[in-house]
C-alpha cells in the first residue's frame, strides 16, 4: 500500500535556557515521546487555541438636525417605509 500524502517537516534549532530544556526533556520522557515530538505537539496545540480578539470600536455616524421628522415614531420605523412605499407606488386619489 502506497501513502498518497507525505508529512513535511522542517529541521530547526532553538535555544532554551538550561532550566527549560531540562523540563522539556523530563516531560517528553514522561510522555514517552521525543523532545522534537513534544515541542511540536505543544506548539501545535498553542497555535490552535484562538484568543478572543477585541472587537474594533464601533462608531455610530449620525446626521445633525433637530431629531426625527415630525410624525415619525422611532419605535415603529416600518411605518415610515410604508408611507414612502405608498407615496411611490399607490396612485394619488382624485
Amino acid at each position: 500500500m502506497q501513502c498518497r500524502y507525505a508529512l513535511h517537516t522542517m529541521r530547526t534549532t532553538i535555544s532554551l535556557e538550561d532550566r527549560l530544556a531540562m523540563q522539556v526533556r523530563r516531560e517528553a520522557s514522561l510522555r514517552g515521546v521525543s523532545v522534537s515530538r513534544f515541542i511540536a505537539t505543544i506548539l501545535d496545540d498553542a497555535l490552535k487555541r484562538t484568543e478572543p480578539r477585541e472587537a474594533p470600536a464601533f462608531r455610530l455616524v449620525t446626521v445633525g438636525g433637530d431629531g426625527p421628522r415630525p410624525g415619525f415614531d422611532v419605535d415603529r420605523p416600518r411605518t415610515f417605509e410604508i408611507g414612502e412605499d405608498e407615496a411611490q407606488f399607490v396612485p394619488p386619489r382624485r
